[in-house]
């Protein structure tokens, strides 16, 4: 788990994004603002579309992830055995990660409305999940059916 910086109407916005052990995307998650609550929705999701609740979670030092998840934890959204670790170095893969979703989006020179820079992130998402050939069942060149399955698309 881990969030990055992106600029929406010359304000900063935050990309929250989860990923597994294998360094797949889960979910993510882009809120105007670093709180508890943010966190707690992308948890949410990415428990919600995960095969397995997590058994581990690993966060950078952000003060808003520890609150986030004892809430969790207390609501029962969130196993009481999953653990918590809030160490920076952790989270190489997914630093990593950020970095092929932020090109895009410093190529495109920001956003101009939240709900825009949502659509045009989940775009993003979408590409880098069938770049890092998280897209399964489908052959790698067919993109209508990936667009369909990712998408949503009818033709």
């Amino acid at each position: 788990m881990d969030e990055t910086y992106v600029r929406v109407k010359g304000e900063w916005c935050y990309l929250y994004r989860a990923f597994d052990s294998e360094g797949a995307t889960v979910e993510f998650f882009l809120s105007a603002f670093r709180d508890k609550e943010s966190a707690q929705s992308l948890f949410r999701r990415a428990i919600r579309h995960g095969a397995t609740p997590p058994r581990v979670i690993n966060t950078d030092l952000a003060p808003t992830y520890p609150p986030a998840i004892s809430g969790l934890q207390r609501s029962g959204d969130l196993p009481r055995k999953c653990r918590h670790r809030p160490v920076q170095y952790l989270n190489n893969i997914v630093e990593q990660d950020h970095r092929f979703v932020k090109k895009r989006i410093v190529a495109k020179q920001g956003f101009r409305a939240l709900a825009s820079a949502r659509r045009t992130v989940d775009g993003y998402e979408a590409i880098q999940r069938m770049r890092k050939g998280q897209v399964r069942w489908l052959p790698a060149r067919d993109i209508v059916r990936h667009n369909d399955r990712l998408f949503g698309l009818l033709y």
